[in-house]
């Protein structure tokens, strides 16, 4: 657990030193971000995570022993409350989907400045989504589309999915409707005519209730809930 006013906690995993060492100088000056683990490949990311339990990992995507994806998907069961941004140099949506799929909150593209991955990391510490609008309604379609054909209802009696421990209230089920659409805490707190700091404390609880560690993740596990009804 994180202790209050103490810096964020942030490992970063590529097989190149020299990218680690890029990243780890973006982020040197700045306030309350702290690089705490460098790890080579996506075993010894893991091994981090367990030992460190870092607030967010930067997971590059390709790597040896164990690539980006199948470390991410470790890490987010062995330690769900750290948050995953993949690093690639792949700005293409099927590696995204997957790395969403696996349990990252996005990906940031290693020609990134260092404003841009600074965003990126502070968006995602919190609990906002560095994918842009468009991009997260593709991607939220795409999974919704696969969630449907995976789970074809077979003949005979329907099972409902199964319910959250503690569900939503109406209100986090409009506001975790809204935050599937990509939008930002504001264009929700502008859309429900409530501040945005109410937004946040929704969102928190929504992130919370789902078990999740991100809102990009919380749209995701409310696709497989199917909460967020039918996709187009």
């Amino acid at each position: 657990m994180r202790a209050k006013n103490s810096p964020f906690r942030l490992l970063v995993a590529d097989d190149h030193a020299i990218a680690r060492e890029g990243v780890r100088a973006m982020l040197a000056s700045e306030q309350n971000l702290e690089v705490v683990g460098e790890a080579q490949d996506g075993r010894e990311a893991l091994d981090f995570c367990r030992r460190l339990q870092p607030d967010l990992a930067l997971m590059d995507v390709r790597m040896p022993k164990m690539n980006g994806l199948e470390a991410t998907r470790e890490i987010k069961t062995q330690c769900p409350g750290t948050s995953i941004l993949m690093l690639t140099t792949y700005e293409d949506l099927d590696y995204l989907f997957e790395a969403v799929k696996a349990g990252a909150g996005g990906y940031v593209i290693k020609d990134a400045t260092k404003r841009e991955l600074t965003d990126a990391v502070r968006r995602t510490l919190r609990g906002e989504s560095p994918l842009d609008q468009e991009l997260a309604m593709r991607l939220l379609q795409r999974l919704g589309r696969e969630e449907e054909q995976r789970a074809a209802p077979p003949p005979g009696p329907q099972k409902s999915p199964e319910p959250l421990p503690d569900p939503l209230t109406p209100r986090e089920l409009e506001i975790l409707r809204l935050l599937a659409q990509g939008m930002t805490n504001r264009q929700i707190s502008e859309e429900l005519v409530v501040s945005a700091a109410t937004v946040k404390v929704h969102i928190e609880h929504i992130i919370a209730k789902l078990g999740v560690s991100d809102r990009t993740q919380a749209a995701v596990r409310a696709s497989q809930a199917g909460l967020l009804g039918p996709t187009e």
